[in-house]
């Protein structure tokens, strides 16, 4: 399953990948904001979103634009080392041009803060709602919450996963008001090594017009971001999905949330 070179000649023109790691960063990274936008741009992409756990990536997503002509898109994660559930955080990205508020991964259960202000915030700036590893009770809190507060764009990231764990049924509902954003890097074997049949049979329980796929790629024991995108699309082939519904999934439902 995880032969790469099986998918290096596949095109991801007009493609958009929503869950990318660069450097720097506190943990190894593959490539850099830079080289991943040279990366993207080679391969004729629509768009990368940048992610960090430690600290906001909207700045470097700008920069990474201006020298690159890439589309590079940042946020910030409320984790610990930005005050946790903190309203100024999201302003601060907002300003900076950024796109995506993921809530709590790393910190997920110890980030206090105020959620209903962050939302707000979110709102405001017509920003994207990401879920992190909140679980499925937090999550559907938080959708009903973000709809109070007038939140449109919601993403549950990598529900199949272990620290998140949806089981189909939430992750149907989930879909009623949000995307799926599923993840090859669950697959892999240093991660949750899922069966890659989970996330095929996910996304028929869902449809592809409620998920998107993305890889989480950029660790330093995995292959690239691009390469990974590469080999997901392949998979998703081996598995009976069209190339239509592969550009729903990468390239039309993200663009929906950044545009």
């Amino acid at each position: 399953m995880f032969d790469f070179s099986l998918s290096e000649d596949i095109e991801l023109s007009g493609l958009v990948d929503t869950h990318v790691h660069t450097a720097p960063d506190v943990k190894e990274r593959i490539m850099n904001d830079l080289e991943l936008a040279h990366a993207a741009l080679d391969e004729g992409m629509e768009a990368v979103v940048i992610k960090s756990h430690t600290e906001p990536t909207a700045g470097r997503a700008r920069l990474a634009s201006e020298v690159t002509g890439m589309r590079v898109i940042g946020g910030v994660t409320l984790n610990t080392p930005v005050g946790g559930l903190n309203p100024d955080a999201v302003e601060a990205a907002a300003l900076m041009g950024g796109k995506f508020v993921w809530l709590p991964t790393t910190s997920a259960g110890r980030a206090g803060g105020d959620l209903d202000a962050v939302l707000s915030a979110v709102a405001e700036h017509e920003m994207v709602l990401g879920t992190g590893h909140l679980k499925p009770d937090e999550i559907f809190s938080v959708i009903d919450l973000a709809a109070e507060h007038g939140v449109r764009r919601i993403i549950i990231n990598h529900p199949l996963t272990g620290v998140v764990g949806a089981t189909p049924e939430e992750q149907r509902e989930m879909s009623r008001r949000a995307y799926l954003e599923h993840c090859l890097v669950a697959c892999m074997p240093r991660h949750d090594g899922l069966d890659f049949e989970s996330i095929a049979g996910a996304v028929r329980y869902v449809g592809v017009r409620r998920c998107i796929l993305a890889t989480d790629f950029g660790q330093g024991h995995n292959p690239s971001p691009i390469l990974g995108m590469k080999h997901f699309i392949y998979l998703m082939r081996q598995h009976g999905f069209s190339d239509r519904d592969l550009r729903i999934m990468c390239r039309e439902n993200p663009l929906r949330l950044i545009s």
